[in-house]
């Protein structure tokens, strides 16, 4: 009996080769995240002194346009909460910590 082998192609490269952003996009949309940035943390700095002596280490998703904030446990829940009340609205995630940051690299 013999056995078959598959043939396999590797294949390497972009998974959408077509879609290239030039670096105006690139810049554009960063800009637009420094800008949502900016506009979410004066609400986190406003609540971070009351909220980091009871919810240290918790996550917190801020809507900037109401200044409604949501503080969860994990990242995750504390977006479903902003979700159900502005399903459409993007949110920025903090950490209850001195510096608001939500990960590392």
């Amino acid at each position: 009996m013999t056995e078959t082998k598959s043939i396999r192609t590797v294949r390497r490269g972009r998974i959408f080769p077509d879609i290239q952003w030039t670096e105006a996009q690139k810049a554009q949309w960063r800009t637009g995240q420094a800008a949502f940035y900016q506009r979410c943390k004066p609400v986190f700095d406003r609540v971070k002194p009351e909220l980091i002596k009871t919810h240290y280490g918790w996550y917190m998703a801020i809507e900037p346009e109401s200044e409604d904030y949501f503080v969860a446990q994990d990242e995750l829940t504390a977006i479903k909460m902003s979700r159900q009340k502005y399903p459409n609205a993007p949110v920025f995630i903090f950490r209850i910590n001195e510096t608001g940051i939500a990960g590392t690299i």
